[in-house]
């Protein structure tokens, strides 16, 4: 893999094809956070096909590939074992007018990994199953209310949580959802107190770039038993990656409900809301008085879905994905550490996060931090063939990949080291990308 010269030549026929989309797709992707106003100018629109790690654009041009379909690909692009279930299912139907043979043994696969949880139901996306367990918190306390963690920055796309970002737009004002400070018991116990018998259910990430505190999970629980609210999950991002059984078993606390998604089908549809048979229950039909309308979806068990995350899980099963995770992330981490070190930027560039799920971090002159410099970041390692809005390794990532990448950062670095010095807006093409939204 060579690196690429500037210029928009080389993604002239990705542009024109984004350009395409933009006129007929709102945002020019279905999720934000794929958008052209992500990614530097320089970037390519349009990405054809994918092996392992590495991904090719409409013009051809091959990149390594971190993030992976939003964390979604964690066993690597097109892996051939998944691809094969998905194809041994599909001449036997993909959806029927009752349950099929995969949704029992996709829910026994799923129980017998997740400590704790005695019922699922799977949907097809990580909104929808946060908002179902906040609908049967709600029903199983009689409360509205809900609690989340402020610096978790996204759970649904639905109204309760949507109108805490600046992204409120067409959604009614409504005083239904709070923030509480993540590893701050003191915070919760102030919302238990200021809404007193009101709170259904409080809502986080039992980890993300910051560990628990110690006994922060456990005091969560606690509070959450005695004030009679549900603890809720969201395992979307912690779920297969920070252990098999995932932050729930990592930490030794077992919520009410969990919900999980991305990695469970190795990037096809499919995600999960679970917990206690108390609470799960009430979107059954086993009492007369039953009126939870839960995950009611024509698609929610399609059968190649199923398949792929059937396969998938039977990896992480016999397999060390998750220790690869961790092994890669760390080489990756020091790697990148020792370069910004080497090039005098490492004040204003730093990797974060556990090593299964890598962030970085880009601060300008002032120590505040800059979407330009993130941009130009971006920019200089695409055009040495590395696409990385984040550091999230898969298990396709070899150390040669590894390897190749600490070098694409090296030299993206010392551009970098030159924009501190004269201004990052000399060396960025266009402009620099955007945030999806802010908190309200």
């Amino acid at each position: 893999m060579r690196n690429l010269p500037h210029g928009n030549d080389r993604f002239h026929l990705s542009k024109a094809m984004m350009s395409r989309l933009q006129r007929i797709v709102p945002g020019g992707s279905h999720t934000y956070a794929k958008g052209d106003d992500q990614f530097p100018e320089r970037a390519p629109g349009l990405l054809a096909r994918g092996h392992g790690c590495r991904v090719w654009d409409a013009d051809g041009n091959e990149f390594i590939e971190y993030g992976m379909g939003l964390r979604s690909v964690t066993l690597g692009h097109a892996e051939p074992r998944v691809i094969e279930a998905v194809a041994a299912a599909l001449p036997l139907g993909t959806n029927f007018t009752r349950p099929s043979i995969k949704e029992l043994e996709c829910a026994e696969a799923f129980l017998d990994i997740v400590p704790g949880a005695e019922m699922v139901k799977f949907t097809k996306d990580g909104s929808t199953a946060v908002s179902a367990a906040v609908k049967l918190a709600r029903k199983h306390t009689g409360r509205t209310l809900v609690a989340i963690a402020a610096e978790h920055p996204f759970f649904s796309y639905d109204d309760w949580f949507i109108r805490t970002t600046s992204m409120h737009g067409g959604i009614p004002e409504q005083q239904e959802t709070l923030t509480f400070r993540y590893n701050a018991l003191d915070s919760v116990r102030a919302l238990f107190q200021a809404h007193p018998g009101k709170i259904a259910a409080v809502v986080l990430e039992a980890a993300r770039t910051d560990e628990p505190a110690a006994g922060f999970l456990q005091g969560l629980q606690a509070i959450c038993r005695q004030e009679g609210a549900v603890l809720i999950f969201d395992e979307m991002i912690t779920g297969f990656r920070w252990n098999l059984g995932g932050a729930q078993a990592e930490y030794g606390v077992t919520p009410d409900l969990s919900t999980f998604g991305k990695a469970l089908a190795n990037g096809f549809s499919v995600s999960a809301l679970c917990g206690s048979r108390e609470l799960m229950r009430l979107g059954s039909r086993e009492r007369p008085c039953d009126d939870v309308f839960l995950l009611s979806t024509t698609h929610g068990a399609e059968t190649t879905g199923l398949a792929a995350a059937l396969a998938t899980m039977r990896i992480y099963r016999t397999e060390p994905v998750v220790e690869h995770l961790h092994r890669q992330g760390k080489r990756l981490a020091e790697g990148v550490g020792n370069v910004a070190r080497r090039r005098g930027v490492d004040g204003h560039f730093k990797v974060l996060g556990r090593s299964c799920n890598l962030l970085y971090a880009t601060t300008g002159p002032d120590g505040q931090p800059s979407q330009a410099l993130r941009t130009l970041f971006m920019q200089e390692l695409i055009a040495r063939g590395v696409i990385a809005p984040s550091f999230v390794v898969s298990y396709a990532h070899t150390d040669a990949d590894i390897d190749r990448t600490i070098e694409a950062v090296d030299g993206a670095l010392e551009i970098y080291a030159r924009a501190l010095e004269d201004g990052a807006e000399r060396h960025l093409i266009g402009a620099p990308s955007r945030v999806v939204f802010g908190r309200r």
